[in-house]
């Protein structure tokens, strides 16, 4: 499904600004504070016209994080929405000589959990979509995943650690789910990644954990002493605080007593800036800070303006990739470049994985051989499928319905008069030595 010949054509819909128009996609106005699309541009009309007739069409919803405190997850996903749209529209799907085109609906779970259950459950229900896609933390893709489930629909999701996921949901290895599929990274990886950063520095090996009471920070707090302890490591937890929390004293006076110079955890990104504009204000001075979660967009870094100089994260996707879309045929260096002149925006690690799942509900409905929902259920248990945020494989687990995806780590560093305030510094590639590193570790000033 690779036709270069058509990115040109998708960059003249996308310079209009009317994709969602020119292929029959709509955003939920009251998920998302949006309304349906206008009617086509020019541009847009043009593209459809010079599309092949479709004699069917496969509705997929998509539910991310638009508004709320997760909402950096969702930042790219109009743009990514927009752009798979126009490019179905061009190209629709051949499926045993049918042609399929695609009508996306878009559905903002305002990053809630119950919300997110919602909108999956009206996709189903009252858009009559064949397959869901979602990403955005287990808070979306949990609820979104169940709810597909219950109502055999076809899911896919990504953006959690899959054992929050997997496990999560009841999931047990020998009863797997039958319609809900998921890719990602997990807590072994993020974990290996953070102590090959931690080992770039000399350290007395106590790390502080920052926990929050959600899926995620159940889930880090309850593997990561397990997962640290066989490299020396010991993690001082206080105890699971409650999202939205205003105040960490309590927090930072447990670090400082134990003499803790390594943070991690998993705040959502509000409370990771409230916290260690804190602690920097009551002296807690970690050698190194590696915080899943919130320090992963550009956004959160600039509301930190200089005090986010140095801090590390888990890195799931940048332009270095070495993949490419296994649809549009952009390598992921030309996939962000589109985004930021698009947009105006600096490339955020979410786009990838965006684009990733509708090269994923593609191959599915392929092998599938049509938009029945049972044969895409069993098309993706063992499907196999390049994407641009690398080689899926649902035959290789750890467990059925996970495909694993390559992390890296890196640390953010404040730029010299650069195009934005801060840039990603990929240090630690120890279990993806395909992605190449930048640099070194440097310790919190």
């Amino acid at each position: 499904m690779k036709i270069a010949r058509s990115l040109q054509a998708i960059a003249a819909v996308a310079a209009v600004g009317l994709l969602a128009s020119a292929c029959g996609n709509s955003l939920d106005a009251e998920s998302s504070g949006g309304a349906a699309s206008s009617a086509p541009s020019a541009a847009g009309s043009a593209a459809a016209s010079a599309a092949p007739a479709a004699a069917e069409t496969i509705k997929v919803g998509f539910v991310s994080p638009l508004t709320g405190p997760l909402a950096g997850f969702g930042e790219p996903d109009t743009y990514i929405v927009d752009q798979m749209g126009a490019w179905f529209a061009a190209n629709p799907i051949d499926v045993n000589g049918t042609k399929y085109n695609v009508e996306i609906i878009q559905k903002d779970s305002q990053s809630d959990a119950k919300r997110a259950g919602e909108v999956a459950g009206e996709l189903i229900n009252q858009d009559g979509v064949d397959v869901v896609l979602a990403h955005g933390t287990p808070d979306t893709t949990n609820p979104v995943a169940d709810q597909c489930e219950a109502n055999a629909t076809p899911c896919i999701t990504s953006d959690a650690p899959w054992q929050p996921y997997f496990f999560g949901r009841g999931g047990k290895p020998e009863a797997p789910f039958k319609y809900t599929y998921h890719f990602f990274w997990g807590l072994e990886d993020v974990a290996a990644v953070f102590q090959d950063m931690w080992g770039q520095l000399d350290t007395n090996k106590k790390v502080a954990g920052l926990f929050p009471n959600d899926p995620d920070g159940q889930a880090w707090s309850g593997a990561f002493p397990d997962l640290l302890k066989g490299n020396g490591y010991t993690v001082n937890d206080p105890g699971l605080y409650e999202n939205g929390t205003q105040d960490f004293s309590a927090q930072i006076s447990a670090y400082k007593k134990d003499g803790d110079q390594i943070l991690t955890g998993v705040p959502i990104p509000p409370d990771f800036t409230n916290f260690w504009k804190q602690a920097k204000q009551q002296g807690f001075t970690p050698k190194i800070a590696s915080v899943g979660k919130a320090l992963l967009f550009p956004s959160s870094l600039e509301a930190l303006g200089d005090l986010g100089n140095g801090l590390t994260s888990e890195v799931w996707w940048t332009p270095t990739y070495p993949f490419s879309s296994s649809l549009t045929g952009q390598s992921a260096a030309e996939l962000a470049q589109g985004y930021t002149d698009a947009t105006g925006k600096q490339w955020t690690q979410p786009i990838g994985f965006s684009e990733a799942l509708f090269e994923v509900m593609a191959a599915a409905l392929q092998k599938a051989g049509s938009a029945d929902k049972e044969a895409i259920a069993a098309a993706l248990s063992g499907l196999k499928v390049p994407t641009v945020v690398g080689n899926l494989d649902w035959s290789a687990g750890p467990v059925p319905n996970v495909a694993k995806t390559p992390l890296t780590g890196g640390q953010w560093r404040l730029t010299d008069g650069g195009q934005f305030p801060y840039e990603i510094v990929i240090v630690s590639n120890s279990l993806a030595p395909e992605i190449p590193t930048d640099g070194k570790v440097e310790p919190l000033s």
